[in-house]
């Protein structure tokens, strides 16, 4: 499974990120070393949306905390950037996106990223993948 990844970039150029504690949903916490991700630089912190394709170095998942009953799993992640993205697609492309039973690889990502705008970590579909793919 691709995943995909919106944090806080603050390099956008490096060639490795780091990313600790990082929140995940939709399957996100299945992430792993060797896996593809996508990195999309937060636009709430600063960033411009799709920045990078990568590969996952490291995941570790983050221990959840004694006495709270209801936490979303968190993982840290180390990414070895591959390749960074030629077109912009950020939360200005795919606002437009909104019928959430459409099946498109764009509906999917701003769903997924955009509809509850808290930074994570997403596991994608084949097909939002291939859809990634084409902006690099």
């Amino acid at each position: 499974m691709p995943f995909a990844v919106k944090a806080e970039i603050c390099d956008p150029r490096a060639k490795t990120f780091t990313l600790p504690a990082q929140k995940t949903m939709y399957g996100g916490k299945h992430i792993a070393e060797g896996d593809v991700v996508f990195v999309f630089a937060s636009e709430t912190d600063g960033g411009q949306g799709l920045l990078a394709r990568g590969v996952i170095t490291s995941a570790e998942p983050v221990a959840r905390k004694r006495g709270v009953a209801r936490q979303t799993p968190r993982v840290s992640v180390t990414i070895k950037r591959t390749a960074l993205a030629k077109r912009p697609l950020g939360r200005s492309e795919l606002k437009r996106f909104t019928v959430w039973n459409d099946g498109t690889p764009a509906t999917e990502l701003n769903f997924k990223f955009y509809r509850q705008a808290t930074n994570k970590i997403v596991g994608i579909s084949d097909a939002a993948a291939a859809f990634l793919d084409g902006f690099f």
